[in-house]
């Protein structure tokens, strides 16, 4: 194999991965927030209206027998 031919098949190469990098990067532009990806954090969590209801009366709950100890001492 000649210098000329493996420069050229380098090129070749070059161009591909050239044309895969912007294919790459133009899929990312599109997506929310194309920023680097932090891997390990998730997004906010969402409540159900049922847990919420639920964590709502355990409070309620929680809060009258604080009060009912605050009045027996």
């Amino acid at each position: 194999m000649d210098t000329q031919q493996i420069l050229s098949e380098l090129e070749a190469e070059r161009d591909r991965l050239e044309q895969a990098i912007s294919a790459l990067k133009g899929s990312m532009s599109g997506r929310r927030g194309a920023g680097p990806v932090v891997k390990g954090r998730r997004g906010r969590r969402r409540l159900s209206a049922a847990a919420k209801r639920r964590i709502s009366e355990m409070m309620k709950k929680r809060w009258a027998e604080r009060k009912r100890a605050m009045k027996a001492a």
